[in-house]
């Protein structure tokens, strides 16, 4: 029997019938494909949107702009005013500034005042209180509202004053300790000395009224 080589194989031509679907659909794939090589700038701001999309997504700045919408959108909270201290200049220069409003008379020149202090330099320094700072425990001065035996600047403070009302005062030294006999003045020898030393110059009175005899 003759052996039968490949070349001897009649040879057979099948045509696949075409597709008009698949066909319309790769030729629309090549005019896109061939559209967006063409279509650089739409292609870039694209390609940035997403990537901008993506970065912010990446490092999470997504919920904070969410969160600053709803923030804007919420209504905004009304502030109040601090309260301001307002400071007045009594004659002589003495410089006075209201911290609490106290309650019934006002003490009257001529009157007998009961009162705590707290005495300072001008540069803040402390040089003598009433009030311990440590214990709390309190020695009120009372004295009458005389210039024969209160000095000047803290008698022009108490004036006007209502029990429970405070004050600070700036007060000058020619209202001041002008002489050694004026009061108030702390009855141990070394605060004493210690405020007499500095009576040539300004000093701080923060003053509290306690009760008008």
């Amino acid at each position: 029997m003759a052996a039968i080589s490949a070349t001897s194989l009649p040879r057979f031509q099948i045509s696949l019938p075409r597709f008009p679907l698949l066909s319309r659909y790769i030729d629309d794939k090549r005019k896109r494909g061939i559209a967006a090589n063409y279509s650089a700038p739409k292609f870039a701001s694209g390609t940035v949107r997403s990537l901008s999309r993506r970065f912010l997504l990446s490092v999470g700045f997504l919920p904070i702009l969410s969160d600053l919408n709803l923030a804007l959108g919420a209504p905004i909270p009304q502030m109040e005013d601090p309260e301001i201290v307002r400071t007045r200049k009594l004659p002589g220069g003495i410089r006075v500034q209201d911290i609490v409003d106290g309650e019934g008379q006002a003490a009257n020149e001529g009157d007998v005042v009961v009162f705590n202090y707290v005495c300072r330099r001008s540069n803040g320094y402390f040089v003598y209180s009433t009030v311990d700072q440590f214990n709390g425990e309190a020695m009120p001065v009372t004295l009458p509202l005389d210039e024969k035996q209160i000095i000047k600047g803290l008698k022009d403070v108490l004036i006007g004053m209502k029990v429970g009302g405070k004050r600070r005062a700036l007060i000058p030294p020619s209202t001041g300790y002008v002489n050694e006999n004026l009061k108030p003045l702390p009855e141990e020898f070394g605060p004493r000395r210690s405020l007499m030393s500095h009576a040539n110059e300004p000093l701080i009175f923060e003053v509290q009224l306690l009760k008008i005899l």
